[in-house]
């Protein structure tokens, strides 16, 4: 029997046809459902300019919605533009940011906004080539930007959008492996419809937001569960790959709690490194290297020390215990500014960007001041 030399690409080019019709269908009732059940009217769709969606998109990385939401209203009234941003001093930015995490967001947020104003006029890039140029901006949140703001097409590939994908295509790996990252990418390009890119851009991260979650995803809600792998063959907690987990290793460190005159020393961290740019308070890796420190910034040498209430804070890759030790400095003149050093009086406090155990810890010791102090009773 003879064989027909073009039944292999025939059949090839009938698989390649059937894969688009699948893309496009999924793509078409995603737009569908979205036009009914998504969310339409958070704060950066009002009014969606290429800054405003890309203040959301960096706030949005790694950060819930509605944690969000209250952040990115106080900073755009702030930040209504580039410009503003641009022209702000850090700490204000920084100060906006505390509480939100991830801080080198802030950071790269003001650097991008110096760089707009200096070299595109005040005017956030509308090319993929020109964002991914700016400090901060990879290709999915440029991708997101374009389609959000202008109605441009172009693939994103976010947390939700790839947990999404993974899904449905059953696509295998780790989604952080150069393979399947590749493989995501081009996934997402061909379900991306070459109109409504808005819409459908907005609709994929809903429904990896909303319905197809990391843990106990909505199947029966889902507009494109018909034919999607994770459902059919049982594995929606198994896709996408998750990274083995590790243990977190604990570290622990000293913060020297200055006080005097009703004011405590902060001193400005590092750029690099665990809360970068921010302020704290002087850190220490032993409780004896604190009270040397102590010494040295005019504390009586048997002067008391006392230690606070610990400290936990969690960290992607670590725990961090904290020993926060009080120390309390000889009456003195005006306290004086010094650069990366200051002495923050949390009853008039300064615009100053605070981690979160920071601002909590300043929180602490002022409703601590403020107790009234309960004295003996006389006996009659």
């Amino acid at each position: 029997m003879g064989t027909d030399p073009h039944a292999g690409p025939d059949r090839a080019a009938g698989r390649r046809g059937s894969s688009a019709g699948q893309d496009a269908d999924f793509a078409r009732r995603l737009l569908a459902w979205y036009r009914v059940h998504g969310r339409r009217d958070l704060p950066w769709q009002r009014d969606p300019t290429p800054y405003r969606v890309w203040v959301s998109e960096v706030m949005l990385q790694q950060t819930q919605v509605a944690t969000v939401i209250p952040y990115y209203e106080r900073f755009l009234a702030r930040f209504p533009d580039v410009r503003s941003l641009a022209a702000a001093p850090l700490d204000e930015v920084l100060h906006l940011w505390s509480g939100l995490g991830y801080y080198a967001r802030a950071r790269n947020l003001k650097r991008a906004a110096e760089r707009i104003a200096a070299e595109h006029g005040g005017e956030v890039p509308t090319s993929l080539e020109a964002l991914v140029a700016l400090p901060g901006i990879g290709r999915s949140t440029a991708g997101a930007i374009l389609a959000l703001a202008l109605d441009a097409r172009h693939p994103i590939l976010d947390g939700n959008v790839k947990r999404v994908l993974a899904r449905r295509f059953g696509i295998e790996g780790d989604p952080g492996a150069a393979s399947v990252l590749a493989t995501l990418w081009a996934k997402s390009d061909a379900v991306t419809p070459p109109t409504h890119a808005a819409e459908y851009t907005q609709a994929i991260m809903d429904l990896g937001a909303t319905l197809c979650t990391r843990a106990r995803p909505r199947c029966d809600d889902c507009p494109v569960a018909a034919g999607c792998i994770a459902r059919t063959t049982g594995r929606t907690a198994e896709l996408p790959v998750a990274r083995v987990a590790r243990a977190r290793p604990l570290r622990r460190v000293v913060w020297l709690v200055l006080a005097r005159d009703g004011a405590v020393r902060l001193e400005r961290r590092p750029a690099r490194g665990l809360w970068g740019g921010l302020w704290g308070f002087p850190e220490f890796a032993t409780r004896a290297a604190a009270l040397a420190a102590a010494r040295e910034y005019g504390a009586a040498p048997r002067a008391r020390a006392r230690s606070l209430p610990p400290i936990r804070h969690g960290f992607t890759h670590f725990e961090l215990e904290i020993e926060p030790v009080l120390v309390t400095l000889p009456r003195s003149r005006a306290a004086v500014e010094q650069g990366d050093a200051t002495w923050y009086n949390s009853r008039a406090p300064r615009r100053l960007g605070l981690a979160a155990p920071v601002a909590a810890l300043l929180v602490a010791l002022e409703e601590t001041a403020a107790r009234p102090v309960s004295r003996p009773r006389r006996r009659s």
